[in-house]
């Protein structure tokens, strides 16, 4: 239950820092959503070094991982765990399941947008 509540904390945290930078970036350039660009790269930044500084030398507890990378990461963007699981995919050689993931991952998100959209439409 502990974890669960962690988890749940750092995601409402995330989550309401995604909204207010999304709310105060996006209107800058026009055909270019920068505040979404910003917190996905800013979250696969966070993410690196927490899930990085938890693996090297014990930096985080497991507590502390599951209330930051799962948590505020996970509420925060998805993209960030999206292109840490790219990354592993990657180190471990994996490359056809990278391929694979990567391409159907973004064109399928896309297309179930497209179907969420028209399915709202019909209803």
């Amino acid at each position: 239950m502990k974890q669960f509540i962690l988890v749940f904390l750092g995601g409402g945290l995330g989550s309401a820092l995604r909204f207010l930078i999304s709310k105060s970036f996006n209107g800058y350039l026009q055909h270019f959503y920068l505040g979404t660009f910003l917190v996905n790269i800013l979250g696969c930044l966070i993410i690196g070094l927490v899930l990085g500084l938890s693996a090297k030398n014990n930096f985080f507890s497991e507590n502390q991982t599951l209330l930051l990378a799962t948590g505020f990461c996970g509420g925060f963007t998805t993209f960030s765990a999206f292109a840490f699981e790219k990354h592993s995919l990657l180190n471990t050689g994996e490359y056809l399941y990278f391929s694979i993931y990567t391409i159907s991952s973004i064109l399928i998100g896309i297309l179930a947008v497209v179907l969420g959209l028209w399915l709202s439409k019909v209803a």
